[in-house]
């Protein structure tokens, strides 16, 4: 597979591959993405004095869809253990991560430990924006079994109110989630997380992001202007949609009354006056009549009489005479 020049490179076409495991190599890169569309090129780079890749690479494909369609499919797609970040090289050039990382962090609690992986979290939560890096499941270092919660980070704070205001107490796999934005990294706090040296609020209390000023600085974020121009959406805001997705109560326990059958109403006769008499019953319906007796193969009518004998023939003979009587 030929690697084309970054001058030469069809942006719109080509996906970033991010999170990649060293382990990973081109061909191993051509040979996935190739059951999505025609790929044109790949490139990883590598370092130049131990030859391994440094953890991402990029992809061109012949046709644009194709890449978009790329980013959707792929997308936290697990390789080696490791979710994939599929996302358009153009907006990865121009923006970066670190840019974006505004503050919109988002804490993920009671998750299932069984059920619930970066995948699902990012299938969840990519409906309400956009997510700039891979989400993060907390793990047992030992057994590497999830510890029920995880963290989310948004591009910004449109997205992650958003997110919280359709997800918090929702049910995800049959287990009701807190979603509320993480504390700051630094010392240790409640949840498992870090609070940021020096960010504490009034008392000593650790500090939450979505403050005030992390929005401020948010909203002067020159990319936004980029990211409003390459989406078609002013700003960074996504446009909000009622939550169709998820229940806001538990699931029904077995052999539970149906709600949708209790919010029928069931039509009522009028009352009578005082002195009427009721209606009489119905009558019961009529008796069908008893089944016909089966008869699939009925007999066949009787031979039709033979014809006369020809004149020609010889008449039959007499009938003997009758014995004399003694």
């Amino acid at each position: 597979m030929a690697t084309a020049n970054v001058e030469h490179r069809n942006q719109e076409a080509t996906c970033y591959v991010g999170n990649l495991d060293p382990s990973v190599t081109e061909d191993l890169l051509v040979e996935l993405f190739t059951q999505i569309g025609r790929v044109n090129s790949v490139h990883m780079p590598k370092d130049k004095l131990t030859g391994l890749h440094s953890g991402y690479g990029f992809i061109e494909f012949l046709d644009v869809n194709d890449a978009d369609y790329a980013i959707q499919i792929m997308s936290m797609v697990k390789l080696y253990t490791r979710p994939l970040r599929v996302s358009k090289s153009s907006l990865d050039k121009k923006s970066g991560s670190g840019s974006l990382d505004v503050g919109a962090n988002l804490f993920i609690g009671n998750l299932d430990p069984a059920d619930v992986d970066e995948k699902l979290l990012y299938d969840t939560f990519s409906a309400f924006g956009t997510i700039i890096r891979p989400p993060k499941i907390m793990r047992d270092d030992m057994t590497n079994q999830s510890k029920g919660f995880g963290f989310v980070s948004y591009d910004a704070f449109e997205a992650s109110d958003l997110a919280i205001e359709c997800m918090h107490n929702q049910y995800l796999c049959n287990r009701q989630i807190t979603v509320q934005y993480a504390f700051k990294k630094g010392t240790t706090s409640g949840e498992g997380d870090m609070v940021a040296e020096g960010g504490r609020g009034p008392g000593g209390m650790p500090e939450r992001h979505g403050s005030r000023a992390e929005r401020m600085l948010a909203a002067a974020n020159p990319h936004r202007e980029f990211l409003s121009t390459k989406t078609g959406i002013s700003g960074t805001g996504v446009q909000k949609v009622p939550n169709t997705m998820f229940a806001t109560s538990a699931p029904p326990s077995v052999g539970a009354r149906n709600p949708l059958n209790a919010s029928i109403p069931i039509p009522m006769p009028p009352p009578l006056p005082p002195g009427a008499l009721p209606p009489p019953p119905m009558p019961p319906p009529p008796m069908p009549p008893p089944p016909l007796p089966n008869q699939r193969f009925p007999m066949p009518p009787p031979p039709p009489p033979l014809p006369p004998q020809n004149n020609n023939s010889m008449p039959p003979p007499p009938p003997p005479p009758p014995p004399p009587m003694m």
